[in-house]
């Protein structure tokens, strides 16, 4: 039994409400009226077994020109963001598609804590939630089915991009031996890109079209023109709605095939384009920030006997049995000992209860309230947790430095971040190139 609490906290990277409109909203809106009299929504594109709606593509529109209105951004013809929501929106129907072949399903419990975040991210409770979206012209029905699907769609990519990148302790090592010797070590990066996509096996002159259109855009926004405005009419990434803004990232965090050609630029410059597996990318850094982590933490040294109810023995019983434990300890019995024999905790009662060295918010809180209160070597009167009825001791505190435990953890998941971007693209032109589709507008 593990005594550590689980993370329970989704977290979601949303904008402010405000923003949240450019999630899919499906409205069921009417757009045709067939001969029989019937009114029926027309269908933008065919994918597999599935289609996108001209009521999806239209309500993006709408969502996405109200962003850029409200970002002060120069406003692309509507035929070119069209074009790219379309595309946008038939990547996601692959991915939904490939989420339900999967069986992944988003329960309602996990849903309403991802609302709750939202709504305690704008200050306000989950009950006031629906009112807050309708001043912003969204139903809440809907918004939630968006959100279920935005979750979907993440697990999906967690399950098959995430989860398939494989970190090395020999990679770890090389990383901190080079973040020792970089200047980014304490620095964090906002960065926006371009991708110029080219097919897996793209011919000679697909990938000269590719790169001239590339060569051209970069000459475009060396010479002022909006990048974002740029991203958004043609780039091919995930991110070109939003600019093509990847935010802010630390310097190990980087996508691997920009981390060099970004830690050369000066807030504001763009690069020349840059040859990738998924075609020709265009950086540009927006802004540069430094970062410090105070590394030392509090420690302590915990050990336990855990007794638990059942049919023959009630809270009482098992409270009366720990209490006469507690005076056996303190006339002289061996609490190691007695641990062995008597804690039904079968992942510490072999070290006889000993939990090891650990920050206490690593327990439950019922637990680490204990913990807390105890002094060193003192035995805590029987107390209940959701695991069953505890004693526990306390052996010492101290304050560590877990600057090379952390940096460790931290370089495997930085290592692993920085490849999340250019793996995901990948994935996810695999996917569009093996789909059936067909336009039909």
């Amino acid at each position: 039994m593990n005594y550590f609490k689980r993370a329970t906290t989704l977290s979601v990277a949303l904008a402010l409400l405000a923003a949240l409109a450019v999630s899919l909203q499906a409205s069921a809106q009417t757009r045709e009226i067939e001969g029989n009299g019937q009114l029926l929504d027309r269908v933008a594109a065919v994918v597999n077994d599935g289609v996108v709606l001209e009521s999806e593509v239209d309500d993006q529109l709408s969502a996405v020109k109200d962003r850029l209105r409200s970002q002060a951004q120069q406003m692309p013809p509507d035929s070119v963001l069209r074009q790219q929501i379309v595309e946008h929106l038939i990547v996601q129907e692959v991915e939904m598609q490939h989420a339900d072949h999967a069986g992944l399903k988003i329960s309602d419990e996990t849903l309403n804590n991802a609302m709750t975040e939202v709504a305690q991210r704008n200050g306000i409770s989950l009950q006031q939630l629906p009112q807050a979206l309708q001043t912003q012209g969204i139903d809440y029905a809907t918004y939630r089915d968006s959100m279920r699907r935005e979750l979907t769609l993440r697990l999906l990519q967690q399950r098959d991009v995430v989860q398939r990148i494989t970190v090395t302790p020999r990679e770890i090592q090389t990383y901190l031996d080079r973040q020792a010797r970089h200047p980014s070590a304490n620095a964090e990066y906002n960065v926006s890109h371009i991708l110029i996509a080219v097919p897996q096996e793209a011919s000679t002159a697909q990938l000269e079209a590719a790169q001239k259109k590339a060569d051209d855009l970069y000459a475009r926004a060396k010479n002022g023109e909006d990048f974002a405005r740029l991203a958004i009419a043609n780039s091919n990434a995930q991110t070109a709605l939003d600019g093509g803004e990847l935010g802010w990232r630390k310097g190990t965090e980087l996508p691997t095939v920009l981390a060099d050609t970004v830690l050369g630029l000066k807030p504001g410059e763009v690069s020349a384009p840059i040859r990738a597996p998924t075609g020709f990318h265009i950086v540009r850094l927006n802004e540069m920030r430094t970062t410090q982590k105070n590394d030392v933490v509090e420690q302590v040294h915990v050990r336990h006997i855990l007794m638990r109810t059942n049919e023959l023995q009630d809270d009482a019983t098992v409270k009366q049995k720990l209490e006469n434990i507690r005076k056996r300890i303190l006339a002289g019995e061996d609490f190691a000992g007695l641990a062995q024999t008597s804690s039904q905790d079968v992942g510490s009662a072999a070290d006889g209860g000993d939990l090891g060295w650990t920050t206490t918010d690593q327990f439950v809180p019922d637990f680490a309230k204990v913990v807390n209160d105890a002094k060193v070597n003192e035995i805590s009167e029987p107390f209940h947790t959701q695991y069953g009825w505890h004693i526990v001791q306390v052996l010492g505190r101290r304050k560590y430095d877990d600057t090379k435990e952390l940096q460790s953890k931290e370089a495997a998941d930085q290592i692993r971040a920085s490849r999340v971007d250019e793996e995901t693209e990948l994935w996810l032109r695999r996917l569009r190139d093996e789909a059936y589709v067909d336009l039909k507008s």
